[in-house]
C-alpha cells in the first residue's frame, strides 16, 4: 500500500471521531506493511484530554507487539500532531510519521515547534506531511463549522 491508502484508513477513524462528537483526527500504526492499530480522537469520551488518537495509536500499537520501541513502525494522522503526541512519538522511538493536514495553531512537526526532528532530544522521526491534506481538512473544516451553526 502506499502512503495515501494508508491515510485513508485514518481518514475512516477520524469520521467515527465526527460521527461521535469529537474533533475529527484519526490515527493508523503500520509495522511490516499492516495496520496493527488505529485509534480516534477520544477526549470527549473519556473526559480524558491526553485521549488523542496517535497517543491511543502508539499504545495500542505496543500492546499489540509486547513492547514500547516502535522505530520499525509508521504513524499515519490525519492532523499534524500537538506538543503531547510529538512527545510520545519522540519517546516510543517511532520511526516514520505521515500526516494529512498541518496544524497552524498546535502543529509540532514543522509548523509552529519541530519536537520530531529536534535534535536535542534523543530520537528523531522521519516526516511526511500533506498526505490527502484537502480530505483531512475538509473533515475538520466542517466539523469546526457545525458546531459553529449549532453551538
Amino acid at each position: 500500500m502506499q502512503h495515501e491508502d494508508f491515510m485513508r484508513h485514518a481518514l475512516e477513524e477520524a469520521r467515527e471521531a465526527y460521527k461521535r462528537g469529537e474533533i475529527p483526527v484519526g490515527a493508523i500504526v503500520v509495522h511490516n506493511g499492516k495496520i496493527i492499530a488505529r485509534a480516534h480522537n477520544e477526549k470527549e469520551s473519556y473526559q480524558d484530554a491526553t485521549a488523542h488518537a496517535e497517543m491511543l495509536a502508539l499504545q495500542r500499537a505496543a500492546r499489540h507487539l509486547g513492547h514500547w520501541r516502535l522505530n520499525e513502525s509508521v504513524l499515519y494522522c490525519t492532523l499534524e500532531p500537538c506538543v503531547m503526541c510529538a512527545g510520545a512519538m519522540v519517546n516510543v522511538r517511532l520511526g516514520h510519521l505521515v500526516y494529512g493536514v498541518t496544524d497552524p495553531k498546535a502543529g509540532s512537526a514543522g509548523s509552529i515547534y519541530d519536537i520530531v526532528r529536534s535534535p536535542a532530544l534523543n530520537h528523531q522521526v522521519v516526516v511526511e506531511g500533506g498526505v490527502l491534506k484537502e480530505e483531512c481538512s475538509e473533515l475538520l473544516k466542517r466539523f469546526f463549522a457545525s458546531l459553529r451553526r449549532d453551538g
